[in-house]
């Protein structure tokens, strides 16, 4: 497996995303009551076959739920794996 980079910069995990196909969603039915809190992924809808599980939302609403769950995330150069992690 290759590295993986560990960032909170906003430029820096939107740039990873476009240049590998992602977008930013949440997962269907994991929202509270319609006020966010859904568990956000980067979602790669051109290489899954399961993209009715995943809601696309805004960036602003993305990091306004990373920010707010103190999130990092890891990121691979190489491929398209992400992971949301808890910042230390």
């Amino acid at each position: 497996m290759s590295e993986t980079k560990k960032t909170t910069n906003r430029k820096e995990i939107e740039k990873w995303a476009e240049q590998h196909g992602g977008v930013p969603s949440i997962i269907k039915g994991t929202e509270d009551d319609g006020k966010g809190d859904g568990v956000l992924r980067i979602h790669f809808p051109k290489k899954s076959k399961d993209n009715d599980s995943f809601e696309e939302i805004s960036w602003d609403e993305f990091f306004k739920e990373f920010e707010a769950k103190k999130l990092a995330i890891l990121l691979s150069e190489d491929s398209n794996f992400s992971k949301l992690v808890k910042r230390d």
